[in-house]
């Protein structure tokens, strides 16, 4: 995808936008005891953010891994983000990946409340380097 300047920045904003909609999604099936949809969303939240920050840098991975991939590449490896994020981003993953497909999953108030912290720092962090980017 080739994109101007203009259009990444536009495309990002979008993306982010959809990212603390969805955390805020996440936190209010939370509250009514909707654990499994509090971590799917939790998951798109991040998966969000990252799609956010990485369009700055013309990457538009189309599947879960290369959104991994290419988070390592342009933003772990070169320092700009700590590499606890996406050690985080694959726990969310794996958790959206089990209360999505599996037949007899089972979500505890834990796990969901946890991936509520997860996607508050993965958002926070990721925001806070795309802004940076941005000026």
């Amino acid at each position: 995808m080739t994109l101007e300047s203009k259009d990444k920045k536009s495309l990002s904003n979008i993306r982010m936008a959809r990212a603390y909609e969805f955390f805020e999604d996440a936190k209010a099936n939370f509250k009514e005891n909707r654990y499994k949809t509090a971590i799917n969303r939790s998951y798109y939240a991040a998966l969000s953010a990252a799609r956010a920050i990485l369009i700055l840098e013309g990457a538009n991975p189309e599947t879960h891994e290369g959104i991994v991939t290419m988070l390592s590449l342009r933003f772990i490896k070169p320092g700009i983000l700590p590499v606890d994020i996406i050690k985080k981003f694959k726990v969310l993953l794996s958790r959206r990946t089990d209360v999505d497909y599996g037949d007899f999953e089972t979500v505890n108030k834990a796990d969901a409340e946890d991936s509520i912290i997860i996607t508050e720092k993965i958002i926070r962090t990721m925001d806070k380097a795309r802004k940076k980017i941005l000026t």
